[in-house]
């Protein structure tokens, strides 16, 4: 199933993050996002593969965060507040555990600020180009390192601030030194 995008301004809906952040909790069984240029992108649950995928990449991040203890991990339903407006939910993301504590957010909120790293799953439903351009927007707003796993194509593309995306093809294991010191994916059972 494909994901709905709604153009809000053109409805003459205008959003504030309260009345979204209130719209997302009363519709839990969605993911929804919402776009600097204020558009509302609707996705449904994924297929039962991309879950198992999203799992196991949120399970290794976590174990890898727990152990390490410098920052925070979050899976797919934690929404970050972009600089630019948008309000964004990547498969799985990491945070310096003092930027939170600098900001001190309200718990029950999105969290306004992009994460460090961020890992998004091009689910069969995706457009490559939109996850693209999501992966892009992420850099834009102060991403340090991100991952585009694209198991479609059996590639992962590396996002890196001014630097051009790097593809690799079948990689087994990504390392994110030096962003998060000793953090390796295997992705045997992700591509």
């Amino acid at each position: 199933m494909m994901s709905l995008t709604l153009e809000l301004q053109s409805a003459d809906i205008d959003l504030s993050d309260e009345q979204f952040y209130r719209l997302a909790q009363a519709n839990r069984d969605l993911r929804l996002e919402r776009t600097a240029e204020g558009k509302l992108i609707i996705m449904p649950p994924t297929g039962w593969e991309t879950g198992n995928r999203n799992f196991r990449i949120a399970q290794q991040l976590g174990n890898w965060a727990d152990a390490d203890g410098t920052g925070l991990g979050f899976d797919s339903s934690t929404g970050f507040k972009l600089s630019n407006g948008a309000i964004r939910s990547p498969d799985a993301a990491w945070v310096k555990r003092d930027r939170l504590e600098a900001l001190n957010p309200d718990p029950d909120k999105f969290l306004p600020l992009c994460p460090d790293f961020a890992i998004e799953l091009r689910s069969s439903s995706d457009t490559l180009t939109d996850v693209q351009a999501k992966m892009r927007e992420y850099l834009e707003n102060g991403l340090q390192l991100g991952w585009l796993i694209n198991p479609q194509d059996q590639q992962v593309e590396i996002y890196r601030p001014s630097q051009t995306a790097e593809i690799l093809d079948a990689p087994t294991t990504l390392s994110a030194d030096p962003i998060l010191p000793g953090f390796q994916l295997n992705l045997t059972d992700i591509l």
